[in-house]
């Protein structure tokens, strides 16, 4: 193909599904500051309410929000949830704190832990993916994703002191939803049985009910399986039905070890 057709191909592709990438820097940026803003010291928070609202506005514009309410109306409403939030997030840090021997400070916590950080931006994204807001939920938590190893759908829904610990591959589902004091480790999968886009407004991903540990590499699968109160799931567990609170479930792989004594 000569240059000018390679050229009219791609203006063709380009036109067909228009993307605005700057759309997706604007909300890291939006997402870096709403952090900050929330717990740097050095951040002063008056004058970075301000910028935030107004990113807030650009980035609905790009994403195509056209519903009611306005976007500067839509702004107070998700600053009058900053509090608890906040408060949420606290409880999350204190969550780490007593149950992780290894952490050494609260300060820590906000600062090394990516399963904090991952949940700080599920926080923070979740009341916009309740607003129903088209990609911002989304791009944030993704922005989180890359940065993590967490992918948390900003549509689960999590309660008070939630503890991710040492956080890569975690992956929680958009319907799943995680009650109170709950504790999971790394490549932790909360996921549905199957995937098809008729299931898109059911429930696919698992309910965990208070208290519940999960160790690493378990998978539970299901909108329907719920795994009870109290109740731990061992290591590399793979789970597609309802657990009874109290249980313990586990997987007890066959390992052998050859020594030199057996060569002989």
């Amino acid at each position: 193909m000569k240059l000018d057709e390679i050229i009219t191909e791609i203006k063709a592709c380009k036109s067909e599904n228009p993307l605005r990438f700057r759309l997706k820097r604007l909300m890291e940026s939006f997402t870096d500051r709403l952090f900050l803003t929330l717990f740097d010291c050095e951040t002063p928070v008056n004058g970075q309410i301000e910028i935030l609202e107004d990113e807030f506005e650009e980035i609905l514009l790009l994403c195509g929000w056209e519903a009611k309410p306005p976007c500067r109306d839509l702004w107070k409403t998700y600053m009058a949830e900053l509090p608890e939030i906040l408060r949420m997030l606290k409880l999350d840090a204190t969550a780490i704190a007593e149950c992780d021997p290894a952490s050494n400070s609260r300060r820590e916590i906000y600062l090394a832990y990516p399963g904090f950080y991952a949940t700080a931006i599920y926080r923070l994204a979740h009341p916009f993916y309740r607003y129903g807001l088209p990609l911002l939920p989304r791009l944030m938590t993704e922005y989180a994703h890359r940065q993590t190893g967490v992918d948390i759908n900003p549509g689960a829904q999590i309660g008070a002191s939630f503890f991710i610990d040492h956080a890569t591959g975690v992956v929680i589902g958009e319907t799943a939803i995680i009650k109170n004091n709950v504790k999971i480790y790394q490549g932790v999968t909360l996921g549905a049985l199957y995937v098809a886009k008729e299931l898109q407004k059911t429930k696919r991903h698992p309910t965990i009910e208070d208290n519940v540990t999960i160790y690493a590499n378990a998978t539970i699968l299901g909108g329907r399986t719920v795994i009870g109160a109290n109740s731990v799931i061992g290591g590399n567990a793979w789970i597609t039905e309802s657990v009874a609170p109290n249980s313990k479930v586990y997987h007890k792989p066959e390992i052998h070890i050859k020594t030199e004594e057996d060569a002989l």
